[in-house]
């Protein structure tokens, strides 16, 4: 079990980490599986500090990079009412060459709770969802794209990128096979609340991740 994450960011108030594939960001009530929130809890305990953490957002568990911790649930808040607003950037590495090779996605998503997937398109329990892409280069018969978020879907860039026909690698969900999903959170930018400072956290992929581009 791992025992030690990285903290990429610490004040009083925010605490974020570069979280590992393949570890969940918070407990998912089905049994005792390590999860990220518990470990970086442990982790502050063995420093002598006693903190209470809320996640300010998830990312989900195959994908790697930077997550972020509130250490009171009214910051946690806080950091939600601005969430539309933040920069939420990520790599990710999809099967194909999209064209053109930048774009918007601009398609609803809804979770279908049978299958616990997300659909794409209308619906009247469809919620708004936005994602921006560039292509950063294409190797062989993949590609390697920066992606924007506008909002902040479960699951957004992957039922986006699958809707697009260009699903991310190893993304058994929703169409690839692979050793990991080529998916990392790069980079989170926001305006801590509270203060006039604007906070930029990024964190490279990890070893490997790049290689999955071929």
């Amino acid at each position: 079990m791992r025992s030690q994450l990285s903290i990429l960011y610490e004040d009083r108030d925010l605490i974020a980490i570069n979280k590992p594939a393949g570890l969940l960001s918070v407990g998912s009530g089905k049994g005792k599986e390590p999860h990220a929130l518990g470990i970086l809890r442990d982790q502050l305990s063995r420093r002598n500090k006693s903190v209470k953490l809320w996640p300010a957002h998830r990312i989900d568990r195959d994908t790697s990079g930077v997550l972020l911790f509130a250490t009171s649930r009214e910051m946690r808040e806080a950091v939600m009412r601005r969430w539309k607003v933040a920069e939420k950037t990520y790599l990710a590495i999809v099967e194909g060459c999209p064209k053109p090779a930048e774009g918007t996605i601009d398609q609803p998503l809804r979770l279908d709770p049978k299958i616990y997937q997300m659909r794409v398109g209308s619906h009247p329990d469809a919620k708004h969802a936005v994602t921006h892409f560039t292509t950063e280069r294409t190797v062989g018969l993949r590609t390697l794209l920066r992606v924007e978020l506008e909002t902040g879907r479960q699951h957004q860039i992957r039922a986006h990128l699958a809707w697009s026909g260009h699903p991310v690698v190893g993304d058994q969900r929703y169409g690839t096979a692979g050793t990991r999903l080529g998916l990392h959170a790069l980079r989170l930018g926001i305006a801590k609340p509270g203060t006039n400072k604007s906070l930029v956290i990024e964190t490279p992929p990890p070893v490997g991740f790049l290689e999955l581009l071929r």
